[in-house]
């Protein structure tokens, strides 16, 4: 079947439905993460034990993800995605009137759990819909969507923690996602390339191990891995660094340093478009690169070098998710909704595992240890890219984009 043209009115609407789908569940997952000082502060708990808000939503999205992208290989891609927004957006107002923290993290990790619907399979839509030499900027315009999305919910709790308490910011999250699934549910275009399976527990289970034996995949499970632990490590801290002398921020102000993610918006969508004419394992290794450098900035005392930092991180962070998770639908030759999920799986198990040791080191460190924690993952992914590099060159040799 004829796939989804750059230009068209088709291609837009794909391309705003996803992005309208990426903002509500990014906006609804790390809406709490700048909540975590104040969270601590309510519950008596510490730094490490309130990260749970968000670790635990993490890990129950990264198993979900995996039951999601076998459901929508016999459902179809919109009816999982659509239901998982809508479902999301009602248990983050839900999640508003928690009166204690374990019920908090009770509706947290339902929210998990429904969350997994639109991330498990969007890139599986956008492998199966759009035109191959397309998929670089349509992917990078999702991952944009996400990041906007990470951003707004982060800045909006933020804010009316600061003036209504965080009650009525996660109902404020819950009540904007809504809205952006409404819009996702009556723009997006069908599945054309969809080809539904009989629902076989057995051959669904069989289909997703043997993911692991292309190698290429592994190493792309294992980059995300990587990636979001040190993502997750520096955003869940930075804001305890900063409402503490010498910088004693506000939570509003320190909501408001995850504007940078724009920068994640513009380099995700530019280094995809670099990466369909340069190639994906050189921008790749770039990415991470710069990752790494940010890291290394942000250990500067002064409060604009490290945002400046921070930004640096972000860019590098989000060029690197998107081409590493463009890719895995064309390393994946069969049943690229489960290789979509597995790679998510380890993306979300490294927020939940890398988010809460991290918060260890923390404690026992300072911001100085967890900066040498994130740059150590990042060493650790750079080696690993090179590697992948050369798998790919092997695999695609007649096809210059895709390496």
């Amino acid at each position: 079947m004829a796939h989804i043209q750059r230009g068209t009115r088709t291609f837009k609407k794909a391309n705003l439905a996803l992005f309208a789908g990426g903002f509500s569940t990014f906006a609804i997952l790390w809406g709490t993460q700048p909540l975590l000082p104040e969270l601590a502060r309510e519950f008596h708990i510490s730094p490490a034990l309130s990260s749970l808000s968000l670790s635990s939503t993490t890990i129950a999205l990264a198993v979900s993800i995996l039951i999601a992208g076998s459901l929508s290989e016999v459902f179809g891609r919109k009816s999982i995605m659509t239901l998982s927004i809508v479902v999301s957006s009602l248990l983050s107002v839900l999640t508003a009137f928690s009166p204690n923290f374990h019920l908090l993290i009770l509706f947290r990790i339902l929210q998990g759990i429904t969350l997994a619907g639109l991330p498990a399979v969007a890139m599986a839509y956008l492998g199966e819909e759009i035109e191959p030499r397309s998929l670089g900027m349509a992917m990078g315009l999702y991952i944009s969507g996400n990041s906007i999305g990470g951003m707004a919910g982060r800045i909006i709790c933020g804010f009316l923690t600061d003036y209504f308490g965080w009650h009525a910011a996660l109902a404020g999250v819950g009540l904007v996602s809504l809205l952006a699934g409404v819009v996702f549910w009556r723009i997006l275009p069908p599945s054309v390339n969809f080809h539904p399976r009989k629902f076989e527990i057995g051959s669904l289970a069989k289909t997703l191990f043997s993911q692991f034996k292309e190698p290429g995949l592994v190493y792309l499970f294992l980059i995300a891995f990587l990636l979001m632990g040190g993502f997750v490590s520096l955003y869940n801290y930075i804001g305890f660094q900063l409402i503490r002398p010498p910088y004693s921020l506000s939570q509003t102000l320190v909501g408001f340093i995850f504007i940078v993610y724009m920068v994640g918006t513009f380099s995700s969508t530019w280094m995809g478009m670099l990466a369909d004419k340069y190639g994906r394992r050189v921008i790749l290794g770039l990415s991470l690169f710069i990752l790494f450098i940010g890291a290394f900035i942000t250990l500067d005392a002064s409060l604009w070098v490290k945002i400046v930092g921070v930004a640096v991180f972000t860019f590098g962070f989000f060029a690197g998710h998107s081409l590493a998770s463009g890719w895995v639908g064309k390393f994946a030759s069969h049943d690229k909704a489960q290789a979509s999920s597995l790679y998510l799986f380890f993306y979300y198990a490294g927020s939940s595992i890398g988010g809460t040791a991290s918060g260890a080191v923390y404690s026992g460190f300072g911001w100085h240890g967890v900066v040498a924690w994130i740059m150590i993952l990042a060493v650790v992914s750079i080696l690993l890219s090179i590697r992948l590099g050369i798998i790919a060159k092997r695999k695609f040799k007649t096809h210059t984009a895709e390496v």
